[in-house]
């Protein structure tokens, strides 16, 4: 089947930003003005779940009007086809943005006229940086109280570190926004009223335009009085992509015309030499159709970016595969979802053609995979396709082995395409089913959801037996557990996860302990003599026989050592482990009928519960080496709240234009961290965490802890 859409029509793009700017308010028009959808639904009438959005269409988005899950749309229009990725916005689900952002050749980035650059919108573009992802700014929502679009270029520039070029300059702000001049054609476009179907006028844009359109407020008559310097800056900036524009200006004084001027923004905007910025209000009706002409003009098509790398066993880049019908085939599987025909595995095709039926390889696994249905998703929609081509993005049905970073590919041409790289989760929480006879269906569940997201982590405490499951908040986990609910018909109960303490030693101190019991027949007889002394943290148990002459026989001292082992791990004060401490056998004796293995192991679980009470027994805590990173700002706040969580500050270091504090904290104080320090920092600080050693508790905490593990102990047995 001949290739239907050209590579050089197709523009895969994302639509990015903070929660709450725009994002799928856009989609829905785009939707709709390029003739995919003949209705527009808006987020706030989606909570009863009566109606949804195209692509916020989970229950757990509608009720919580946010995007959760990226979707997949495509749509046509000037005749080039738009594969377009609606993606949350939610400091929580940035793996969505992450992994989309990794298949995708240009990237919209929505921005709230009013708020500007917000903390996800630094996350989200520091992903595309790493990726290397051209794209395209939208000051969305300027018909909002306070929208300014100057400050939010000014943002885009200062806390972006970005190249700002406005490409349009919007006439009126608030209540009175009625559109745009268009720099590229110097017109003014101006719309009537902000129904859907509204059409706009355009203008000469003349020195006495903002009397004609009655702008009144100072500061938007001053924006539309400065048109002209504008115009001149847009038109300098593009000179400096186009050598031959730029010599005939400067010879001949020949201004660019706008198919020069456009040629040049597209140019610059592939590159990131600067980024394009346009206006509007998406709820109002106002700037989709000019973004979308944006896309098509500015944003490149599969042929117009790098190849992708080819990667060795390492992850080293070793070659390219070129996006090209004629190559091989291979493609990246970016995402896995669990739905009602089943699991959907997405693919980006980056080179070759995938047909139904063939057999590929997954090479980042070394397994084979069969193509079954292929299906070309509009959100919710499976439309079944034949073939997939370079540039396309599809998702296959039911793949056996293949999961979220994995590359397919020709099994006579193997390669590795480069792999994604996904955050480390930053909390964790013990689960379990709320039906006990539900565990296994549970328990199959939960690696479902853990397979589609690599942002969460799943493990077992050894220690305390619970099922942790780690993810990147508090709201992803809550999430993650209601959408079992929704997609697997089973439901789940959230905890806070046990801290592992410990305890240890502080004293060295010799005991004796001799087991004696007879009853009638043969009766039981060990008797041992143990010196018990404290190591340094991190050293664990050590046991050492230093018996003479045979007091204890050779076949019963390994029965000493598993009784101290066995009995360490229940410890007297609040039956946590015990560790960091030397078992040294200096002595003992038996008895040549009464003596065996058994009684040898008896004898040393009692001499050890004896010598512990006596030793000064102490708690200890894991302690985890936190490093925060934050905006200056925010430093007196994050160091207060360290202090308060029992924390020791080790560093404070420079990371870019942030502070990173680094500090070592009780793992018991870190519970609920990252939502105050999301609060106290406007959600712009993060943090990294990992296990860094085991420190004595204070006594006034420690016998909290005990008395806790008391209660919960009498209530079991109650």
């Amino acid at each position: 089947m001949p290739r239907t859409t050209p590579l050089s029509d197709i523009r895969n793009i994302g639509i990015i930003a903070h929660v709450d700017a725009g994002k799928t308010t856009t989609t829905e028009r785009i939707l709709y003005y390029t003739g995919r959808k003949h209705t527009i639904i808006d987020i706030h009438d989606t909570k009863d779940l009566k109606t949804s959005t195209t692509t916020d269409y989970l229950e757990q988005e509608q009720k919580r009007g946010i995007t959760i899950q990226s979707a997949a749309v495509s749509a046509f229009w000037r005749d080039k086809k738009i594969n377009l990725i609606d993606t949350p916005g939610h400091v929580d689900f940035t793996i969505e943005v992450n992994r989309s952002l990794r298949v995708l050749d240009g990237a919209v980035v929505v921005f709230d006229g009013v708020a500007g650059v917000e903390p996800q919108s630094e996350t989200n573009w520091r992903l595309a940086d790493n990726y290397g992802v051209p794209r395209i700014c939208y000051v969305n929502k300027m018909d909002r109280s306070g929208a300014n679009f100057l400050r939010c270029v000014d943002m885009i520039k200062k806390r972006l570190g970005a190249r700002p070029l406005p490409v349009q300059i919007p006439i009126g702000s608030e209540e009175n926004f009625k559109g745009m001049v268009d720099l590229v054609e110097m017109k003014a476009l101006v719309w009537d009223s902000d129904d859907k179907d509204a059409q706009w006028q355009s203008l000469e844009v003349t020195p006495d335009l903002a009397d004609k359109l009655h702008i009144t407020t100072p500061s938007d008559r001053k924006l539309l009085g400065d048109v002209f310097k504008y115009r001149t800056e847009l038109v300098d900036t593009c000179l400096e992509q186009d050598d031959e524009a730029m010599d005939a200006f400067l010879t001949h004084g020949t201004v660019p015309s706008a198919d020069v001027l456009r040629r040049a923004l597209r140019k610059g905007t592939v590159n990131s030499a600067f980024t394009v910025v346009l206006c509007g209000s998406s709820y109002k009706n106002k700037g989709v159709q000019q973004v979308l002409d944006a896309v098509v003009d500015y944003m490149p098509a599969p042929t117009d970016v790098a190849s992708i790398k080819t990667v060795d066993a390492d992850g080293e880049p070793i070659g390219e595969r070129k996006c090209s019908d004629d190559e091989p085939f291979s493609a990246l599987a970016f995402k896995v979802i669990n739905d009602i025909y089943g699991a959907l595995t997405f693919i980006r095709v980056y080179s070759g053609v995938l047909t139904k039926g063939a057999s590929v390889q997954n090479s980042t696994r070394g397994k084979r995979e069969k193509i079954g249905r292929m299906v070309e998703m509009f959100a919710k929609e499976a439309n079944p396709v034949e073939e997939a081509r370079a540039g396309d993005i599809i998702a296959l049905v039911s793949l056996a082995d293949t999961e979220t970073g994995d590359t397919l590919c020709d099994a006579a041409n193997p390669v590795v395409l480069e792999r994604m790289r996904f955050p480390d989760p930053v909390i964790s929480v013990s689960v379990k089913s709320k039906v006990k006879a539900e565990q296994e269906k549970f328990g199959a569940a939960l690696g479902k959801m853990v397979r589609a997201d690599p942002s969460l982590h799943l493990e077992t405490d050894r220690e305390t037996g619970q099922t942790i499951l780690r993810g990147m908040g508090e709201l992803h986990l809550e999430v993650t557990l209601d959408r079992m609910r929704t997609e697997f018909g089973v439901e789940g109960t959230m905890g806070e996860p046990q801290v592992a303490y410990r305890e240890t030693f502080t004293k060295k101190l010799t005991e004796q302990y001799i087991h004696k019991k007879q009853t009638g027949g043969s009766g039981q007889f060990a008797e041992v003599w143990i010196v018990f002394e404290p190591l340094e943290r991190g050293a664990g148990f050590e046991f050492v026989d230093e018996t003479v002459g045979g007091s204890v026989p050779r076949e019963f001292v390994p029965s000493v050592e598993k009784g101290l082992k066995i009995q360490k791990e229940d410890g007297v004060l609040a039956h946590y482990p015990t560790v960091d401490f030397r078992a040294t056998l200096i002595d003992g004796s038996f008895h040549d009928v009464d003596s065996n293995a058994l009684t040898f192991e008896i004898a040393a679980k009692a001499c050890f519960r004896e010598a512990i009470r006596k030793a000064g027994p102490i708690l200890l805590e894991p302690v985890m080496k936190v490093e925060t990173v934050t905006p200056g700002d925010y430093l007196g706040d994050v160091i207060g709240d360290i202090n308060r969580r029992r924390g020791a500050i080790l560093d404070q270091l420079e990371r870019g234009t942030n502070i990173a504090v680094v500090a070592n904290v009780p793992l018991s104080e870190m519970f609920g961290y990252i939502g105050q320090l999301r609060g106290m920092t406007s959600g712009r600080a993060s943090y990294t965490m990992e296990f860094s050693h085991y420190d004595p508790v204070p006594r006034q905490v420690a016998d909290d802890v005990i008395a806790e593990v008391a209660k919960a102990k009498a209530a079991a047995v109650g």
